[in-house]
Formats: structure tokens, sequence, C-alpha cells
């Protein structure tokens, strides 16, 4: 339909054209979750779910956290690994020291542990960002590590500074095979995809994304630059508190602090950069890549100088791999800041127009 705005023609469209790609997006998530419980356990051996797909579900979940942070509050963070570690720490310490704690409740009092060290670390995003706030959140890192490294309690005073768990359960059923463990992870990702999935829609998201773009206009027409941010701390701290808590409960079993290291943070910072800042997309689409890369260039590399003649070492593959992410989050910050999650969201629009681009 033709109307006239300001001297220019626009065309609208119907209510029912507007809101068929939703519901037509909305469809196809809800079969790709019924495939994921489903089909996936049915499908998968042994060497997918522990090789990829858990690292997958739990790396997702973290970096939809940070992705909150960062992406959606402009709140930049490089102690998204120490906020892992608080969880998983945490989480341990709830269960051998509460007699009959349930482990998902243990987990998730890991994620409120780690909400309130986030926000604690949060504090300073009130008075600098940036760079100075960046150097605030490494401090984070730098001493959770050390407290782990080196306070007994933590570790339960173990000789070797390791920790481990076992005879996972859940509402009273034990967690053992690797799908049962896949599904447990599912069953997070999805309820804390949903939740985010919300919580940018509201009110309080579009604060977030207010102080993300100008915080001074944002606090000139209302919105508390305090709140706000602070939230922002507290939600991804929490959702990257019980990631953590689930990678050492359930894909490590047993750990140590160099398990939560700084490389942890880069690599879940490198998620949201090349999947997609801001988007709840970009943070399934960044751990993806990240999980299935390595993998790839380990069986790809060795094929491929063995037909040219070249023998790869396992120290060139993983130079390599070092080598193309930093390409690729180059590549992404020049040409496309929204990184994959822009480029599917390009790809569904031009397959939704075709065969007729007009």
């Amino acid at each position: 339909m033709l109307y006239r705005e300001n001297g220019q023609f626009k065309t609208t469209y119907p209510a029912d054209q507007q809101i068929f790609p939703i519901a037509q997006d909305r469809i196809a998530i809800g079969l790709l979750i019924a495939f994921a419980v489903v089909g996936v356990p049915l499908l998968a051996d042994e060497y997918l779910f522990r090789a990829i797909l858990i690292p997958f579900l739990i790396l997702s979940l973290a970096a939809l956290g940070l992705n909150i942070l960062v992406g959606y509050c402009g709140q930049i963070s490089l102690g998204t690994g120490a906020f892992m570690a608080v969880g998983a720490y945490a989480a341990y310490n709830f269960v051998i020291r509460v007699d009959g704690m349930p482990m998902i409740v243990a987990i998730l009092l890991g994620g409120v542990c780690a909400t309130v060290i986030g926000v604690l670390f949060g504090i300073p995003s009130l008075r600098i960002k940036g760079l100075y706030l960046a150097v605030a959140t490494l401090a984070a890192q730098f001493f959770w590590d050390w407290a782990f490294l080196r306070i007994g309690w933590f570790t339960n005073y173990s000789a070797s500074g390791s920790v481990s768990v076992s005879n996972l359960s859940a509402f009273g059923i034990s967690i053992n095979t690797p799908q049962e463990k896949y599904l447990l992870c599912l069953g997070f990702v999805v309820v804390f995809a949903l939740i985010a999935k919300n919580l940018v829609r509201s009110h309080i998201g579009r604060e977030w994304m207010a102080i993300r773009d100008m915080d001074v206009a944002a606090s000139v027409i209302g919105i508390r630059p305090v709140y706000a941010k602070l939230t922002a701390f507290a939600v991804s701290s929490f959702m990257v508190g019980v990631a953590g808590a689930l990678w050492g409960f359930v894909h490590l079993g047993a750990w140590e602090p160099a398990a939560f290291s700084i490389d942890r943070s880069f690599q879940l910072l490198f998620m949201i950069i090349i999947g997609g800042l801001g988007s709840i997309m970009g943070s399934f689409f960044g751990a993806a890549f990240i999980v299935i890369l390595p993998i790839f260039l380990n069986q790809f590399l060795p094929v491929l100088g063995h037909l040219v003649g070249v023998e790869i070492s396992t120290a060139a593959v993983a130079h390599t791999e070092f080598m193309i992410f930093g390409a690729l989050i180059v590549f992404f910050l020049i040409v496309e800041p929204h990184g994959l999650a822009r480029l599917w969201s390009i790809g569904k629009e031009k397959l939704r127009l075709w065969p007729f681009p007009h």
C-alpha cells in the first residue's frame, strides 16, 4: 500500500506479510530445538558429543553472557575466564560442603556467586570505560587466577591444586553418558537463550543499548547509568558463572585454575567478535566457529601438507590456528563488524526475495 509522507511516496506491506518472517523464524528455531533434543542423541557418536557438541553448548552460554555485557551494553571485559572460574569453584564448594546439595542448585548458586563478583568488579565501570575498564576487568582475571592457585580452601586443600566431581545427577536421574550430559547442557542453553532474548527486548535491554550507543544522551533522557551497567554485569556474570560450572562439572570433570586462564577470556571475546556483537545468534555462530575450526585444521592441514610433500607439525597447526583467528578478527572488525550473524541475516533476506529481487 502506498502512502505519502513529507512529499515522498512510501510503501507499506500488510500486517500478515510483516509478521510472516518472524513466525517463520520461530518455527525454524522450534524445529531446530526439537531436532537437537530428539535427533542429535540418536545420530551422534561419543566423539561428537565430547569433542564438539558439549563444548559448543557450554561456550555458547558463556559467549551469550559476555555478549550481553559487551555487545548490548558496550562494557569491555577481559575477565570472563575469571567469572567462569568463580562459578565452577563456587559450585564445587557447595557440593562438597553442603550435604545433599543438588547439582543443578549448586550450578545455579555458582552463577549467583559469579554475579556478586561481577557486580563488584563492575563498579569501576561507573567511573571509567574503554581501555581503562578492560584493564580493571583484566585485574579480576589475574586476582582470581592467583586466589584459586594459592588459597587452599577453594580446592578443599588438594595437594595437586586440582579438583574433581563425580556421580553427576539431576532430579534424581544419574548423568553419566555423553548423551545425558549433552541434554543437560542443552536444557541450560535453551532456557538461558530464551531469557536473554526476552531481556534484550525488554526495557532493561533498551537501556543497555542506549548506554552502549551514547551514555551521556541516555542519562539525559532519564536512564540511570548505574542501574543499567550493574545489571548488565550481573546478568552477564550469572550466565558466565553457570557456564563455568557446567564446563568444570560436565565437560572436564576434573580441573585446575589453568582451565580458566586468560586464554579462555580472549577465546570468548573472539567468539562474540567473529559471531557478531549485540546478537544472540552471533554467540552461537562464534562458539561453533571456535570449536570446529581447530578440529578442522588438525585434520585438514596435515592432509594438505602430505599432498604437496610438506610435513606439517602439530605446532605449525596451532600457530596457523592463531593466525587465522587474528586475521578473521581484523577482517570482521573492518568489513563486517556485526560478524557472522549479519552475514546470516543478509543470506536469509536474499533467499526470501529470490528469485524476484525487486
